[in-house]
């Protein structure tokens, strides 16, 4: 088994412009920013980002979007960033909002190869139109399809040099099922050891999952 330790120039040289981005994090917790900031440095753009929300004005998946990067964002929750809002009357992004429990449920589905199931979130809103629709027992239900991405840019908190990962607190949030439905995932950890030193009981994320580690502080 290979060591998966490079550095953020390394990892994110891997991603290309046009690709679809999943980022962990809730808020700016758990939420990979010296990726991100490796990414709006080497320039990549038309990118479809799949995140809960965009960022803050002036951080995170923010700088990508004052930077006119993100192409497309898809998540559940962007009023935490009001700039997003801006670009869309102005018709510089697209978006596509999906209830968070969806979003979740959305994302795990396609990181196990389900090809959709249904919600009772969204039913009879707008959040519905153009959507197939299904009664079931009486209550009205709502198709959503998986996610899937070309990258999972995820972060954890100690990583082994295969690519096992443990987290810490709530940064687990959206990390862990977004290792699973990325084609390449790239993992940032505050702490890399030795294949063994990990408690194999506090492993989330297998290596299997993980291409990349990256070590913040690693130059």
């Amino acid at each position: 088994m290979r060591n998966k330790v490079v550095t953020k120039e390394e990892a994110v040289s891997q991603i290309r412009s046009g690709s679809a981005i999943m980022v962990g994090g809730f808020g700016q917790v758990g939420t990979p920013l010296l990726l991100i900031d490796e990414l709006l440095r080497q320039g990549q753009r038309d990118l479809t980002i799949i995140s809960n929300n965009v960022g803050e004005p002036g951080r995170g998946l923010g700088l990508l979007l004052e930077h006119g990067r993100i192409r497309k964002a898809i998540g559940s929750y962007f009023t935490s960033n009001p700039v997003v809002g801006q670009h869309y009357l102005r018709g510089e992004i697209e978006v596509q909002l999906i209830p968070q429990g969806s979003f979740s449920e959305a994302i795990r589905a396609g990181g196990a190869g389900i090809g959709g199931f249904y919600t009772r979130a969204s039913a009879g809103t707008t959040l519905a139109e153009g959507k197939e629709q299904k009664v079931i027992n009486g209550q009205l239900y709502v198709l959503e399809y998986p996610l899937v991405a070309d990258v999972s840019l995820i972060r954890a908190y100690r990583a082994d040099t295969l690519g096992n990962l443990t987290y810490r607190k709530t940064a687990r949030n959206f990390n862990p099922v977004m290792a699973t439905a990325g084609k390449l995932v790239i993992a940032e950890v505050d702490e890399v050891v030795s294949p063994g030193d990990l408690d194999p009981e506090s492993i989330v994320t297998p290596h299997l999952y993980v291409d990349f580690v990256v070590q913040r502080g690693m130059m």
